[in-house]
């Protein structure tokens, strides 16, 4: 399977991201790294913006794409089978939502969704249950558009925080390319 993955700035969750892509490529899925403006543009304390290029370079063996340009032909010219975006960020989820594709990540889910195939979003943010929720609950009632389920992080310090559970990936992939979402969504 053709697979493009988009990453977005929830920067304590791209190493479990890396983990991930490295079992699609080692199933034998071509992969695609796709960098939203944060994850190409900012260091952080959980790794340099190089670093991740290094990163998801090496476990993919392509460059990622990381400007308007790059991705405004995936849907076009039918790049991919599936768009998984992980980790998926609060502020990714609001523009999906709501219909702007001014980043990276959301020009290439607008682009790939054009030719009716599917996004799989791995939502990873502070505030699911809070400021994300309606727009979380607007892509999942949005065709093509899958979830992968996810849960509570920490109830205690965290308390609206929700994080997929990358280790459903793998399954999510295969029912949203078949059409379906997995459930429970909520784990």
């Amino acid at each position: 399977m053709r697979i493009g993955w988009a990453l977005c700035g929830s920067f304590c969750t791209l190493a479990k991201a890396a983990e991930a892509m490295r079992q699609a490529v080692a199933a034998g899925h071509e992969v695609t790294p796709i960098f939203s403006y944060a994850t190409a543009q900012t260091d952080t304390r959980f790794g340099t913006a190089e670093g991740w290029y290094r990163t998801f370079e090496e476990i993919s063996g392509k460059r990622p794409l990381d400007s308007l340009t790059a991705v405004e032909p995936i849907g076009p010219k039918g790049w991919f089978d599936l768009l998984v975006v992980a980790p998926c960020t609060g502020a990714t989820v609001g523009k999906l939502a709501n219909g702007i594709s001014d980043t990276p990540v959301t020009l290439a889910v607008k682009s790939h969704l054009r030719s009716g195939k599917p996004v799989l979003a791995a939502i990873s943010t502070n505030d699911a249950l809070g400021g994300s929720f309606r727009s979380i609950a607007t892509l999942k009632n949005t065709k093509n558009v899958y979830l992968v389920p996810m849960r509570q992080d920490d109830p205690i310090q965290k308390p609206n925080s929700m994080v997929a559970d990358l280790t459903l990936l793998p399954q999510a992939a295969e029912a949203a390319v078949s059409g379906k979402q997995i459930q429970p969504l909520f784990v």
